[in-house]
This record gives structure tokens, C-alpha cells and sequence, in this order.
């Protein structure tokens, strides 16, 4: 049985969320590819979310992230994964508490991810970006 380009991307996107949930950052930079088109609005109140364009940049994101948050209070679903091709849009609800304030972000979010040869090349996040800046602030 051929794997089509579909195949190929939902099975590298499931592997993508269990490096994430798993904190495998070593994991996860062989998933990216090389140079990676990374958007994610920036926001000056979390360190975390800054621009990236390299794998070892990408897989970064999920222990600053940890290292700015509070892991036990971190949450997120997934209601939508869609895929057409090489492209894969999840969509779901996030939450978490920034360590530094004890305030909590809540809110939507879509991912769209792009694979190419089993390796994302394109990490495109849409989030609540207020909110996170609303629980950064002192």
C-alpha cells in the first residue's frame, strides 16, 4: 500500500503532539525540517513567543514555554484536524498560568502545519494573543 501525501502528514503531525505533550525537544528538532516558516504573532509580555525559523529554534519553544508557565496548570484540546495533502489544520481551545503573575490565558487557537519529506515546514499558530498579554502583565 502507497501512503499518500495526506497519510504522510497526519501520521508526522500525531507524532509532532506526542513529542509536544512528551517535552521531547530532541524529538522534535528532528521533526522540523532545517528552516522552518514559523508565524506566531509576537508578543514583547511572553518570552516564549518570539520569532523562529530553525528546528533547533522550534522544538525550543516547548521547554520555554514550560519554563514560563506553569506545566501542571497547561491545557489543551483539540476539536478540529483536518488535512489536505502536505497542509494539516488543528483547531481547539488552550489555557495555562504564566509562573511570574499567577494569572491564567484561556482562548481559541489554530494550528496550520505544512509537511514536507515527514518534516514540518511551516508552523503557523493563531492564538489569544491578549489574553496571554493580559496574564503577563504585572
Amino acid at each position: 500500500m502507497t501512503l499518500t501525501a495526506a497519510d504522510v502528514t497526519r501520521a508526522t503531525v500525531e507524532k509532532f503532539l506526542a513529542l509536544r505533550l512528551a517535552g521531547d525537544t530532541e524529538g522534535l528538532t528532528a521533526l522540523f525540517a532545517d528552516h522552518v516558516d514559523w508565524l506566531l504573532a509576537e508578543n514583547p509580555a511572553a518570552p516564549w513567543i518570539r520569532p523562529r525559523s530553525t528546528a533547533v529554534e522550534c522544538a525550543s519553544q516547548a521547554a520555554e514555554l514550560a519554563e514560563y508557565t506553569v506545566p501542571e496548570d497547561a491545557r489543551a484540546s483539540v476539536g478540529t484536524f483536518l488535512v489536505d495533502g502536505a497542509d494539516a489544520v488543528l483547531m481547539g481551545h488552550l489555557s495555562g498560568t504564566v509562573r511570574a503573575t499567577g494569572k491564567s490565558f484561556s482562548g481559541p487557537f489554530a494550528l496550520h502545519l505544512t509537511v514536507e519529506a515527514g518534516r514540518v515546514t511551516r508552523h503557523h499558530l493563531y492564538e489569544n494573543s491578549l489574553s496571554i498579554a493580559e496574564a503577563c502583565a504585572p
